[in-house]
């Protein structure tokens, strides 16, 4: 027989023992599940469009740039406030919020008869979504401090596994199924993984003290937000999540540029590529998240960001889809050590009742790149071609790693203290 839990074990609010490893495989299971449905449409969003009378490869490109920053700056408002909601009332009731929303928003995308429905969707979704950001704050708040890095690296890892799977299984389900089918199944996708967290997910919520009211709640979020390390990792969620997206919205086009064949062939291949890219983020994820754990994470950052720069100026003169999968997994092998660490340098950096503003701020910066990455790609590859889109996202990617290296590996301030390890 299995020893009962001891009676001074932490329980949840229906007096359920907690197990922090428990919550993280169910967030881990339900955030895959969660991602795989946002981006069954990546392949075949620009080919929607054109069934929507969206016929211009040009109009096509602005079309998914601007649906999808749409989402992303109307997040960008929406998420600081839904991380103060958290830090009142629970995280777990914030990762439903988010699931069950984006159910609800996907379905009805396959019912969509004008691009103007798909960008009215998409703003009802950045402002009722930010799955990843409600279940990172959820995990950073359960796990033991020593396993903060593997913790957010399985959920980092969910996230690519998710974003490898989805575009791959929905390309392919657009050819077998059509466009319209393949966001319902999208839609249940996301009502799955609302079940999961309603069933197997525990928290144990201690609400955050009112102390000296909004304005002294106010004024120690920005005396934190107010450290150069802070500012940097701010900055940082902004570049990454800027270099991801910008990318995403003219992939599918561009893929059909050199490789030819139907749109159906042509979404398959660009959900392959794009799934190429999330296998390896998905497992550098955890191993880079294990090596920031012992060695700290400011060098994993900085890396991360030089050789993902790195890897995405050859892809200016790629010629053949394969050349593009190659780098685009290169790409994703540094990919994994972006996010995961940034998130372990703020939960270093930062009080357990303070986490859900703060990554709330934090979802809040990466939604602004959201917002100015796909804008800036599709219009720079409408204007100048798909290569200069490349190169733009490289350079970020390069300046970003600059940044970090002033500020966060050589400064005098910051380089003489030990790595942190968390």
């Amino acid at each position: 027989m299995v020893a009962p839990p001891p009676a001074t074990a932490p329980r949840d609010e229906t007096g359920r023992p907690i197990s922090w490893r428990r919550t993280l495989y169910a967030l881990w299971i339900a955030q895959t599940l969660a991602i795989m449905g946002f981006s069954l449409r990546a392949p075949f969003l620009p080919f929607f469009l054109d069934d929507l009378g969206t016929n211009s490869v040009e109009s096509q490109a602005l079309w998914s740039g601007v649906i999808n920053a749409g989402g992303a700056g109307v997040m960008a408002l929406s998420a600081p406030f839904w991380g103060v909601i958290a830090d009142r009332y629970g995280r777990k009731p914030m990762v439903l919020r988010s699931m069950f929303a984006a159910m609800v928003t996907i379905s009805l995308m396959g019912l969509a008869t004008s691009p103007w429905h798909l960008l009215g969707l998409r703003f009802v979704e950045g402002a009722f979504t930010g799955t990843v950001t409600a279940s990172t704050a959820l995990v950073a708040s359960t796990a033991p401090r020593e396993r903060t890095g593997f913790a957010l690296g399985l959920i980092q890892t969910a996230v690519f596994s998710g974003a490898s799977l989805g575009p791959l299984i929905g390309g392919v389900l657009a050819a077998q199924i059509g466009y319209r089918a393949t966001f319902g199944v999208a839609g249940a996708m996301l009502a799955v993984a609302g079940l999961i967290v309603v069933f197997l997910v525990q928290e144990r919520f201690v609400p955050v003290p009112r102390g000296n009211g909004a304005t002294g709640r106010f004024r120690g979020t920005f005396d934190l937000l107010a450290g150069r390390i802070m500012l940097m990792m701010v900055l940082s969620m902004l570049v990454i999540r800027l270099a991801g997206s910008s990318i995403q919205p003219i992939l599918p086009l561009f893929v059909g540029q050199v490789s030819g064949g139907t749109p159906g062939e042509q979404a398959a291949l660009a959900g392959l590529i794009l799934g190429v890219a999330g296998l390896t983020s998905a497992i550098s994820s955890v191993v880079l998240g294990r090596l920031g754990d012992r060695v700290g994470h400011r060098p994993i950052l900085f890396w991360s960001a030089l050789c993902g720069g790195l890897l995405y100026l050859p892809m200016v003169i790629v010629d053949a889809p394969w050349q593009l999968a190659v780098l685009q997994g290169l790409f994703g092998v540094a990919a994994g050590g972006l996010i995961p660490s940034a998130n372990a340098l703020v939960v270093a950096s930062t009080a357990p009742e303070r986490r859900g503003v703060v990554f709330g701020l934090m979802a809040g910066s990466a939604s602004l790149g959201g917002f100015i990455g796909p804008l800036a790609g599709s219009g720079i590859a409408a204007g100048f071609g798909f290569g200069v889109a490349f190169l733009a996202t490289g350079l970020s990617l390069l300046l970003l790693a600059l940044a970090l290296y002033l500020v966060v590996i050589a400064s005098p301030s910051t380089a003489t203290r030990q790595p942190v390890r968390t």
